[in-house]
């Protein structure tokens, strides 16, 4: 390697420069790195003797090459015993995560809230190991912090000092949160336009309540108490903040305080919530309809007053939604009937209707005006007659064998179409109950199929909040990997403090996750979380002592992405013991996480 100056009009540039020959055989020379002018050349090697300095920087990677291309010969015995109970295979995948994590800043986080507290242990070190057994070895605590015992960088810590940095971030909680959301825009610009918040649940496996853990409805009908979780996620799926309430406490209720927090703690004042459903009280649209906030949410169409039922299933005067490449949905100038289509033929088609309405809570004289958006498709009535139909014959086989003796009343559930009868014809109390289908709760529940409800205070094209809300699938992807892949559920923690530590670290787990799966998909290619990190736990690496770890993991498209997108490569055919710590000490110093001039 040798130092180049390349002098034009504007400035003088100084650069490290590599000869190698092409394939045809011909010598050139390729630009290892740009010193930059000599003012930055100065800064960073000095005033005095600078190119000395550059010169004694250039030998030092000249020999770094020379040791990356030095060939390695391994010597081993057929007859000669392995030592008992040495390590010899290490995990290299979490080194990708670890780059994350210092990209997010979580290390000086951690040093500032040591800091804080004055702790006597590393609360980083600690934060790191939860994150990343969190999302290669999914466990309990103590088995997490022998699973780390995997990872080339061994844990130093005792499982007290695990518990107490627990309870310590805890107490940090709302603070991390808002500092590694401010940390992340540092990555790049978060879309944020809308932002979509939902609630689940996680079960225990004690089943006694106290404290958070208390017994309410839960999301997979389980027996035990649970604990609530809401979240709020950005419109690429990766979490802005959560909370943690009681079991039993009302989802509709939770929305409010985290919308607080997210406006003092993260300055986040003007937002677009969409939530589904069972969090479209009154009183949360009318908190959003107040200065820069404004909400869009599903409406039940059962639950609208009969005028505006009747309006919302009327078969005339529907517009189609015309999807155009490169262009933003519209609504076509055509009106159409929909009992004059062919169901075949428009099987792929959105039909839409909009009205302004008015709202008025009995207990208040606030009145709301919201737009009412409904929309019609096929394709969607012939799913729900599909899911109706196999409910019936569910139902119908609980009153043939004679279990009908409880009647449901979940949207899900086939009871909901079973009636009872408790007494004769001259009304007296019969000493028997018998059970029959509810052909009228069939018949009323059909009328609602294809169709489906949004309200919002915005005055966006319907088809562009259509397209909005259409986004809400994505927390429910956050949901599904801290339930599957991250196995979040059961929770063996029983101090309240411990438990919301337990869903903080589920929470950072996932925005690690989040950033690394952006990062390997791009440029088309799409891997699923099952792909991503079942290949990070095969990232393993035998250790050949004095020289260096050999890959033993299957090179293919998704680690060139990992590698690609972190900058630094272990797949070669063995990774000196000191090309490896250059690694670490890399991802550790990430240039990325510095501020910003």
């Amino acid at each position: 390697m040798k130092l180049t100056i390349s002098k034009s009009k504007n400035a003088t540039l100084y650069y490290v420069q590599k000869s190698y020959r092409t394939d045809s055989g011909k010598s050139s020379t390729r630009t290892v790195e740009r010193l930059g002018t000599i003012e930055e050349v100065k800064s960073r090697f000095g005033e005095e003797n600078t190119l000395e300095a550059v010169k004694k920087y250039i030998k030092e990677l000249t020999a770094a090459d020379k040791e990356l291309r030095r060939d390695v010969t391994i010597k081993l015995s057929q007859d000669k015993i392995i030592s008992k109970n040495e390590q010899r295979c290490y995990n290299g995948g979490y080194l990708f995560l670890q780059k994350v994590y210092h990209e997010l800043g979580l290390d000086k986080i951690c040093k500032k809230i040591e800091k804080k507290h004055k702790n006597e242990y590393d609360l980083d070190a600690i934060l790191q190991m939860l994150l990343y057994t969190r999302i290669l070895y999914p466990g309990s605590k103590l088995s997490s912090l022998e699973d780390a015992k995997r990872f080339i960088e061994q844990p130093e810590a005792d499982i007290h000092h695990v518990y107490r940095a627990l309870s310590l971030l805890a107490k940090e909680s709302d603070d991390v949160q808002a500092a590694v959301y401010k940390n992340s825009l540092k990555l790049g610009k978060r879309d944020s336009s809308v932002i979509y918040y939902d609630c689940t649940n996680y079960y225990f496996e004690s089943e006694e309540e106290s404290g958070l853990r208390q017994y309410g409805h839960s999301k997979e009908s389980r027996p035990n108490p649970i604990v609530q979780m809401g979240l709020f996620t950005d419109m690429d799926g990766i979490p802005l903040a959560f909370c943690i309430n009681p079991g039993n406490t009302a989802e509709t209720t939770t929305l409010k305080p985290l919308e607080d927090t997210l406006r003092e703690k993260f300055g986040m004042s003007k937002v677009i919530t969409c939530t589904d459903g069972g969090l479209a009280s009154y009183e949360n649209r009318l908190n959003d309809h107040v200065g820069e906030r404004a909400f869009i949410t599903v409406q039940s169409l059962k639950k609208l007053e009969k005028p505006l039922q009747d309006w919302a299933l009327e078969t005339k005067e529907w517009r189609m939604v015309i999807y155009e490449n490169d262009k933003a949905p519209r609504l076509s100038e055509e009106v159409y009937d929909l009992t004059k289509l062919d169901p075949k033929a428009y099987a792929d088609k959105l039909f839409c209707r909009e009205r302004w309405i008015k709202t008025k809570l009995s207990k208040t004289k606030e009145e709301l005006e919201q737009r009412l958006i409904v929309t019609f498709s096929f394709k969607y009535r012939e799913y729900l007659r599909h899911v109706r139909e196999k409910q019936i014959a569910r139902a119908k086989g609980l009153i043939d064998s004679g279990t009908a003796c409880k009647l449901g009343k979940g949207q899900n559930d086939p009871k909901r179409f079973i009636k009872s009868e408790s007494c004769t014809i001259d009304g007296e109390m019969a000493e028997y109950t018998s059970y029959a289908l509810n052909q009228e709760m069939i018949d009323q529940e059909a009328r609602f199929d294809g169709f489906y409800g949004i309200c919002t205070d915005l005055e966006d094209s319907a088809p562009e909040i259509i397209r909005l809300n259409g986004g809400r699938w994505i927390i429910e992807d956050c949901f599904r990997i801290t339930k599957t892949d991250f196995e979040a559920r059961p929770v063996f923690l029983q101090r309240d403090d411990r438990i919301r530590a337990h869903f903080l670290t589920c929470f950072l787990a996932l925005i690690l996750y989040k950033y690394l799966a952006k990062k390997v998909n791009r440029g088309g290619k799409h891997f699923s979380p099952d792909e991503i990190i079942s290949t990070l736990q095969d990232m393993n690496f035998l250790s050949i002592p004095g020289e260096g770890y050999i890959p033993t993991y299957t090179r293919t498209d998704l680690t060139n992405n990992l590698h690609g997108s972190a900058g630094f490569r272990t797949d070669t055919q063995i990774v000196s013991r000191q090309r490896m710590k250059k690694i670490i000490s890399e991802v550790k110093n990430n240039p990325s996480t510095k501020d910003k001039k």
